[in-house]
């Protein structure tokens, strides 16, 4: 099979194309045929030996980079009861671990996928994996959002932010999002009650008595959403760094604080993504779509950080 190997941490570059033998499956595992692949932000730090799971991955050969995907099944582990060869599926795999997606045909734990709704394409489905797992972890597991609570969620145009704009609204709650003016439409139509350009706006100046923030951007920007959280409030903190000050600012106001967030591969979460993929409740954005041939290109696009939506790979 063709696979893409990261030969050594850096450029994309040293994605190099490489013949592999399809994978062997566990009793508990599947082999699918892949379809699609969808990049996230943790591929390119990862890639680039900027991440912490890079040094876990280091000694891994050949290291295939990768967790997010929709296809096929063509085998079944004897232990697997919930697909059969066939059915498509969609999920993260194997993360935090070695997910090995950037290749033809992966082996994944069946634990952590669910079967792609019929009415959304592979492309759909493997965009709706990572970044979607993210946004409802961040509402459910790390922080609970409740109907009619008030939400900021900071880059909102972006791959976690559009899933977390319209997750909130379907829970019931208000949502501010935050993204450049370019991108006001768009988060408007995913269903934010209100739009704030980060560019123009000082958000820390006018908001007030916020329950819960969904903070992606790192810096200065933790503390900013500190000072807008109404007291005993919610911040959950993706993957950007923090510093002691910052967890001084939230004990202050005794903030329920998730200081970094890290998803993690679900079945059970999957089908609930699944299910509001198939009732229309949630709609993934994808707004660049590449050949696997043209990984790097993918790569390069989503280093831009100027993408709405999600990047996906196609085979």
């Amino acid at each position: 099979m063709k696979a893409i190997v990261l030969e050594k941490f850096g450029g994309v570059e040293n994605l190099v194309f490489k013949n592999l033998d399809k994978p062997e499956i566990a009793d508990h595992e599947v082999l699918i045929r892949v379809k699609a692949i969808s990049i996230n932000p943790v591929d390119i730090k990862v890639r680039n030996g900027h991440a912490p799971l890079a040094q876990q991955l280091a000694k891994e050969q050949p290291l295939i980079l990768g967790w997010d995907i929709s296809g096929e099944i063509v085998a079944a582990g004897s232990e697997v009861t919930s697909f059969k060869t066939g059915d498509a599926v969609f999920g993260m795999i194997n993360f935090v671990g070695h997910g090995k997606a950037y290749a033809e045909y992966v082996a994944a734990d069946a634990a952590h996928l669910a079967l792609k709704p019929e009415n959304i394409t592979h492309e759909e489905a493997a965009a709706s994996s990572l970044a979607a797992l993210t946004a409802w972890q961040a509402f459910d597991r790390y922080g609970k959002l409740r109907p009619h609570d008030t939400v900021l969620i900071h880059a909102a145009s972006g791959g976690v932010g559009h899933f977390a704009v319209q997750m909130a609204k379907h829970i019931g709650a208000s949502v501010i999002g935050v993204s450049s003016a370019a991108n006001r439409d768009f988060v408007l139509q995913t269903g934010a009650d209100q739009h704030i350009d980060y560019k123009s706006v000082r958000f820390e100046k006018f908001l007030k008595d916020i329950d819960f923030v969904l903070e992606s951007v790192g810096g200065s920007n933790f503390q900013k959403s500190v000072q807008v959280l109404k007291p005993f409030g919610t911040i959950v903190t993706l993957p950007s760094g923090h510093t002691q000050e910052d967890e001084i600012k939230a004990r202050e106001k005794q903030l329920h604080a998730c200081y970094f967030m890290s998803v993690y591969s679900d079945g059970n979460d999957m089908r609930y993504i699944a299910s509001l993929l198939e009732a229309g409740i949630v709609k993934p954005q994808v707004s660049h779509t590449f050949g696997f041939d043209e990984m790097a290109k993918a790569h390069l696009q989503l280093e831009t950080g100027r993408t709405v939506g999600k990047v996906v790979v196609t085979l």
